[in-house]
């Protein structure tokens, strides 16, 4: 899932939990064709129909870009994972504590079992900021 360049204007497309799957799968591997695609979450449950919908749907929705292939069709992601998970990311915090993120953190922390190791990254994380 790597970094990407910063996107013009154009806003983040609104991706569902089911969507979000396939995304997995193409920023994972990146340019793949429907039949590798349909390959790749062949573990789901979905029949392969569910996931050329919903590879058309996220073409429309201006997460994909497509091209034929022979009798295929080439999808590539045109937005980042990073982009996505920040945005998400940005969404909840502004519906559930006001656009803060320090009282999700704290909230976030003292319920949660921490292992050291993740302790120490948080620090490093907070240090360099």
């Amino acid at each position: 899932m790597g970094a990407s360049k910063p996107r013009k204007s154009r806003p983040l497309p609104k991706i569902s939990d089911a969507e979000w799957v396939v995304m997995k799968v193409l920023w994972a591997r990146g340019s793949l064709t429907t039949g590798a695609v349909v390959e790749a979450l062949d573990s789901s449950d979905w029949k392969p129909k569910t996931i050329h919908t919903l590879l058309g749907r996220l073409a429309r929705k201006g997460a994909l870009s497509f091209e034929r292939k022979g009798r295929e069709y080439l999808f590539r992601p045109l937005v980042s994972a990073d982009e996505c998970e920040h945005a998400l990311t940005r969404s909840f915090l502004g519906r559930f504590f006001g656009g803060e993120i320090a009282p999700f953190l704290a909230r976030f922390v003292e319920r949660e079992r921490l292992k050291p190791s993740e302790i120490e990254e948080l620090k490093r994380i907070l240090d360099r900021k």
